[in-house]
């Protein structure tokens, strides 16, 4: 299955997005902080990464940092933001994608399907 680590301490949007990919056959694994969702990416080495930027413990820019320093991480990384977005988008080393929030769903949901393709039915 493909697998997409997406990591907010927003559970309302953490699920939202999760409900969305899963309907579409992606396997989603979720975390509430920056930590948790590093742990997350080295047990189960996601296809692609979906980050907020403010969360507790660790945020999604320290979050990006050490995934590209773990091997496995050259995955793409989509960073959602409030008020830290332009700060992202100077990272392009970092982030594949930074959405604004709010975001719509949909267009999220598209770019994941650009960047990984359609979910495998195994890896």
């Amino acid at each position: 299955m493909t697998t997409i680590l997406v990591a907010d301490d927003e559970y309302l949007i953490a699920d939202i997005l999760a409900f969305a990919l899963e309907d579409l056959g992606y396997t989603v694994v979720s975390a509430g902080n920056g930590r948790k969702a590093l742990d997350l990416f080295r047990s189960f080495a996601p296809a692609l990464v979906i980050t907020d930027y403010m969360m507790p413990v660790m945020n999604g820019l320290e979050l990006a940092e050490a995934i590209r320093r773990t091997p496995g991480g050259t995955v793409p990384i989509l960073l959602m933001s409030g008020a830290q977005a332009e700060i992202a988008r100077a990272r392009g080393d970092l982030f594949t994608h930074v959405f604004d929030k709010p975001f719509v769903v949909e267009r999220m949901v598209s770019v994941v399907r650009e960047l990984v393709g359609p979910p495998s039915k195994a890896d």
